[in-house]
């Protein structure tokens, strides 16, 4: 494997700041909604903050090893 093959092209920075932050409030407010539907209580705004940072980590993680198609 020549070491042209090792630096593939990974999705631009911005990219991929631009889809992680769009996960992270997308899962927090998703989570905020399911726990008033489920439970009848209202989620506190950092609970669900946190929930969604965490998926944001995944998110990103999985972005990093992301190429995108030719």
């Amino acid at each position: 494997m020549s070491n042209h093959d090792e630096i593939s092209v990974m999705l631009p920075l911005w990219k991929r700041c631009l889809i992680t932050l769009a996960v992270m409030l997308v899962v927090s407010f998703l989570i905020g909604l399911l726990v008033r539907g489920i439970f009848g209580i209202t989620l506190p705004d950092y609970v669900s903050g946190v929930i969604g940072g965490f998926s944001s980590i995944l998110i990103w993680e999985f972005l990093k090893r992301v190429r995108p198609k030719s």
